[in-house]
């Protein structure tokens, strides 16, 4: 599985490439997996994964069909494929021993894996607009609100946090938009229903506490071996733009808390982005940008990120120029658009004499590819044909028992099984408001006090020469209402702590300082 410094990925008899590895050092150079639907991306990806952890790198990726949890069980010579694996072996000189790897099981829902959080503050509101699917002026609004909790030292943990800040801003627009500009109560509405409908979606789960600690992600088995973290995506998919998002978010994060490494021998993190395309479907090219940055920059930290999808064309130019390393499966040229991406596709590879290239995509079998890995000095290599190599774990899908059992062995559930509420926006809005209602009770206990007093003067009851009219300082008792008492607080909390804003990074999200 490994050579020296590099993971096998597969070779080949007469007619078919030499043996062909990735190597380490540019296994944060990023990487490309395409192919079309049956031809073996997930294979592929399973071996990919193998390799990276028995080299001790930790690994991550999502299992949108269910298949990928075979990795935390080994490979059985009673498996229906075992004959044509050991063929497969033979043929390219390969000794397939199998294994299992150590595996942490992640779950959106809490059902197949530990649950996986983020705060509504770390996750921050430029992936939370593109969350949402928020026009321009909504996303300013959310700004706002982020910006306001994050000055008066408010936490945004979970949806409530986020729906009562917003509560917050409807009621006391005029002031707000002395500052920030005009918030139109119709907006603020409009992003409320957004959130309900993330909340249909399943959104209410990911934003709470525990967050998700990436210390967790980036653990190695006492052997050396480093984990491979797997999210139960099956249900996830039936949400994409949720999907999408979490992802973006988790490699956003990596991003922002990683220190700077260079060029190490091998990476850090590797992190396997599956149906990559809904990353980009209808995305904003700044959206699009700042993923372009993020790539660029994030092989510095020494995170490698791997695009798994079923056409090359999938993926905007500048960023699969970033991609070294890539495997491409079969595609199928029914029509005039496919022998289009065909070409193009043919094109993204370093010719080889031996062969054409268009003609090779077009023509390899389920579990074939033609490969192009990064050789000495990060050059691109010649496009190869390639058997991929059988994988050593399970190929499909565990029971629920062999589940539960990885579940278990990583003693993680004590963390992040039970969810914290902690003290938060909701709460001291809440109390804020209950304050303000109690302050506007009295003064109208005060006013009616007032006014019976009135009253009684104007019929001599009690009358004592003096002046029957209120007093100016009564009078501005009522005039701090909730609205008034909250813009004032406002004031002073904008005077006071305009330079205590917190950080975000490039993609919005929380930037934490090491």
């Amino acid at each position: 599985m490994l050579t020296e410094g590099g993971i096998f990925v597969g070779g080949g008899g007469e007619g078919y490439a030499t043996p062909q590895e990735l190597l380490l050092k540019y296994g944060n150079r990023h990487g490309l997996i395409t192919g079309a639907t049956g031809t073996g991306k997930t294979v592929t990806l399973q071996v990919l994964a193998e390799g990276f952890s028995a080299a001790g790198v930790p690994v991550f990726l999502s299992d949108v069909k269910g298949d990928l949890a075979g990795l935390a069980v080994a490979g059985s010579s009673g498996a229906k494929l075992h004959d044509g694996f050991m063929k497969r072996s033979a043929t390219i000189g390969y000794a397939l021993s199998y294994q299992a790897f150590p595996v942490a099981f992640w779950d959106l829902f809490g059902q197949q894996g530990h649950p996986v959080r983020a705060t509504v503050t770390e996750m921050g509101p430029l992936l939370l607009a593109r969350l949402m699917d928020l026009s321009e002026p909504q996303e300013g609004v959310l700004n706002i609100a982020f910006r306001l909790a994050d000055e008066e030292g408010l936490a945004l943990l979970d949806l409530k946090d986020l729906q009562a800040m917003l509560v917050s801003i409807g009621r006391n627009a005029a002031e707000i938009g002395l500052r920030y500009g005009n918030v139109a109560p119709a907006t603020v509405g409009a992003i409320q229903r957004q959130l309900l409908v993330l909340e249909n979606q399943g959104g209410t789960r990911l934003f709470g506490e525990p967050a998700l600690d990436l210390a967790d992600m980036m653990r190695t088995a006492p052997d050396g071996r480093g984990q491979i973290n797997i999210l139960a995506a099956d249900r996830l998919m039936s949400s994409p733009r949720l999907y999408a998002t979490f992802l973006l978010w988790l490699l956003s994060e990596l991003f922002e808390e990683l220190p700077e490494v260079g060029d190490p021998d091998k990476p850090k993190f590797v992190f396997f982005f599956d149906e990559a395309h809904l990353l980009f479907d209808d995305a904003p090219k700044a959206l699009v940008d700042k993923v372009e940055q993020v790539a660029r920059l994030i092989r510095s930290k020494g995170v490698g990120v791997y695009f798994i999808t079923q056409n090359p064309a999938d993926m905007p130019d500048d960023i699969l120029g970033q991609l070294g390393n890539r495997v491409q499966h079969a595609l199928r040229a029914f029509t005039a658009k496919d022998q289009k991406d065909l070409a193009r596709a043919a094109q993204n590879y370093r010719p080889n004499p031996a062969f054409d290239t268009e003609t090779a995509i077009k023509e390899v079998g389920t579990g074939e590819a033609v490969t192009s890995f990064l050789e000495a000095k990060g050059v691109p290599g010649i496009v190869q044909r390639t058997l991929v190599r059988p994988p050593a774990s399970q190929l499909g899908p565990i029971t629920p028992e062999e589940r539960r059992a990885a579940i278990a062995a990583t003693g993680l559930g004590a963390k992040y099984d039970t969810v914290i509420d902690r003290d938060s926006a909701f709460e001291r809005l809440q109390a804020r408001a209950a304050e303000a209602a109690e302050a506007a009770a009295r003064s109208a206990a005060e006013e009616e006090r007032l006014k019976e007093d009135e009253r009684e003067l104007k019929s001599a009851r009690r009358y004592d020469g003096r002046d029957s009219g209120r007093s100016t300082s009564r009078r501005s008792s009522r005039s701090d209402s909730v609205a008034t008492a909250f813009g004032k607080s406002l004031a002073r909390q904008l005077g006071t702590k305009s330079g205590q804003a917190i950080v975000r990074g490039i993609l919005g999200s929380l930037f934490k300082s090491r």
